[in-house]
C-alpha cells in the first residue's frame, strides 16, 4: 500500500486519470473531500480527487483543532446532532486516528453568582460519551474542582472572586491540516488519485474540465459520479445557497496567557450559552477563539478583522490575571463555515450537513463540521448509487509514519518534518510546508525565520 504523495506521483496520477473513467470524481481537498475520497476508494471504487490549491487549503486548516462531542448542540436541543458528534469523536479518538488526537482537559471557571446549570450540561455531555461508547479512560467524567486546583490547572486565571471550576474533557486534534493530509494519504493507499493544483473550470454529472495550474494546460476527467465537496465555494460549482460564517482565532504565547495543558472555557459577558476558548497547543502556543459572524465575500484566505481581535482579547481578559493586549497577539487566522442558508443568525444555524443532487447530476455535500466529516463522506458516496458496498471507514486507521526529529527549524518542527512533507505528504512548495504541513506560518516572525531553510530543503530533496 503506497501512501506517499509527492510531485512524481501527482504527475503520474494526473496523466492516468485522463485515460480512464473514474467511478467517483471528488472536487475539493479539505477534510470532507479527502474523507469522501477515502470512503470511495476503500469501497473499491476508482477514485480521483481534484483540488484547486493544496490539501487543507481552505476552511479545514482554520478550525479550533477540536474534536467536539456535541455539547453545544445538546444545549440547543439538537440531540441527534449531539449524538452523531459524540459517536464520530469516539471513532476518531479510539479507532481511526488516536495518533492524531489527544484528550484535552477544559476548565470552566466559577465565580460568585456563576451559572451553575453548566454542570448539568457537562453531565449530559458525559451521558453522550457513554452512549457513544467512548471509555472514561479516554474522556474522563466531568467534576467540580476547588479554587486552588483550578489555579494549578490554569495558572493565568485571576484568583479574585474565583470559587473553583468545572473540569470536563473533549478531544483535540494534533492539527487539523495534518488530519486532512492523513486522510488523503490513506485514500491514496487504497488507489485514489490525489491531484492538487487542479482548478475545475466546468463541472457536470459525468466529469469535469480542469486546469493544471502548474503548467497552465487544461484537461478533462470522466466519471460515473461527481461529488462537489468544496465547502464555502460549493455554490460556484453547483446551485446551492450558503450563508458563510467567519470564525476567528488569535495566536498567543501559552506562557504569556498563563495556561499549560488545560484549555479554558470563557463565558462571554452578557450572553447566554456563548463561550470563548483558550486552547493550548503542543508547540508552546495557544489559540484564542472563537467568533461567529456572517460574511458576504469568500476570499481564498480570510482575514481577521479588528473587531474580532478586540472581542477575543476583551473576553479573555475578563477571567485572566493578566489582561491580554494586541502586543500579545503573535498571529491570527480565520475560517469560513459553509452553513446552509436559512432564517436566523449564523450562530443559530444548524451544523447538520446536506447532500444535494443538482439537475445535471452533480452531488454536493455541504454544511456539517470537521468532527463529522466521516459521516458526511459516507452519505455523499451512498448518494452516488455506483456501489452496493457499505462504508468501511469506521475501521480504517489513518496513516501514521512521523519521522524522527532532527535539527529544529521552528517551534515543534525539524528538518525531518520538512523532508517528509516533500517526499510523502504532497508538499510542492514552501507555502505548502509553512502553512499546511506545519503551522509555522501562523506566526509571521517564525515564518520569516524558517523560510530560507525550507527553501533550501525544497531545492535539495
Amino acid at each position: 500500500m503506497n501512501t506517499s504523495l509527492n510531485a512524481t506521483r501527482r504527475e503520474q496520477d494526473l496523466q492516468a486519470a485522463q485515460q480512464e473513467v473514474a467511478d467517483v470524481l471528488v472536487i475539493g481537498g479539505g477534510v470532507t473531500g479527502t474523507g469522501v475520497a477515502l470512503d470511495a476508494a476503500s469501497r473499491g471504487l476508482r477514485t480521483v480527487l481534484l483540488e484547486a490549491h493544496d490539501l487543507a487549503f481552505g476552511t479545514s486548516r482554520w478550525s479550533s483543532k477540536l474534536v467536539h462531542g456535541g455539547l453545544r448542540y445538546l444545549a440547543k436541543g439538537d440531540v441527534k446532532l449531539a449524538h452523531e458528534s459524540a459517536v464520530e469523536r469516539g471513532i476518531l479518538m479510539t479507532r481511526t486516528a488516536p495518533h492524531l488526537t489527544r484528550t484535552l482537559p477544559m476548565l470552566f471557571p466559577l465565580h460568585a453568582g456563576a451559572n451553575h446549570f453548566v454542570m448539568a450540561g457537562l453531565k449530559a455531555g458525559n451521558a453522550l460519551r457513554i452512549a457513544a461508547g467512548t471509555p472514561a479512560s479516554v474522556l474522563p467524567r466531568p467534576r467540580r474542582v476547588p479554587k486552588q486546583e483550578a489555579l494549578a490547572l490554569v495558572p493565568g486565571l485571576n484568583p479574585d472572586g474565583l470559587t473553583g471550576g468545572l473540569l470536563n474533557y473533549d478531544g483535540q486534534l494534533v492539527d487539523d491540516a495534518r488530519l486532512v493530509v492523513a486522510l488523503a494519504r490513506t485514500a491514496a493507499g487504497y488507489g485514489a488519485r490525489i491531484i492538487t493544483r487542479a482548478k475545475v473550470l466546468t463541472l457536470q454529472g459525468d466529469g469535469a474540465a480542469a486546469q493544471d495550474t502548474l503548467t497552465g494546460t487544461t484537461f478533462d476527467i470522466k466519471a460515473r459520479a461527481v461529488i462537489n465537496a468544496t465547502g464555502v465555494w460549493a455554490g460556484t460549482l453547483a446551485p446551492v445557497h450558503l450563508r458563510p460564517s467567519r470564525g476567528s482565532h488569535l495566536v498567543v504565547d501559552a506562557k504569556t496567557a498563563g495556561i499549560t495543558g488545560t484549555a479554558l472555557t470563557i463565558p462571554v459577558p452578557g450572553e447566554r450559552n456563548r463561550y470563548a476558548l483558550l486552547l493550548p497547543q503542543a508547540n508552546g502556543r495557544a489559540y484564542l477563539g472563537l467568533t461567529d459572524e456572517p460574511v458576504d465575500e469568500i476570499p481564498d484566505v480570510p482575514a481577521v478583522p479588528e473587531s474580532d481581535v478586540d472581542f477575543l482579547l476583551t473576553t479573555a481578559s475578563h477571567v485572566l490575571q493578566r489582561n491580554l493586549t494586541r502586543e500579545d497577539v503573535i498571529g491570527s487566522y480565520a475560517g469560513l463555515r459553509p452553513l446552509l442558508e436559512a432564517e436566523g443568525q449564523t450562530a443559530d444555524l444548524s451544523r447538520h450537513h446536506a447532500v444535494i443532487k443538482a439537475p445535471n447530476g452533480v452531488i454536493t455535500i455541504v454544511g456539517g463540521k470537521l468532527t463529522t466529516y466521516r459521516k458526511m463522506a459516507a452519505d455523499a458516496v451512498n448518494a452516488t448509487n455506483v456501489t452496493q458496498v457499505p462504508c468501511r471507514t469506521k475501521d480504517i486507521r489513518l496513516v501514521d509514519d512521523r519521522p524522527q526529529p532532527t535539527t529544529p527549524i521552528a517551534p515543534g518542527v525539524t528538518e525531518a518534518d520538512v523532508v517528509h512533507a516533500i517526499r510523502h505528504e504532497g508538499a510542492l512548495d514552501a507555502d505548502d510546508v509553512l502553512d499546511r504541513r506545519t503551522r509555522i506560518g501562523l506566526v509571521p516572525a517564525d515564518r520569516e525565520k524558517a523560510a530560507p531553510e525550507i527553501a533550501r530543503l525544497l531545492a535539495a530533496v
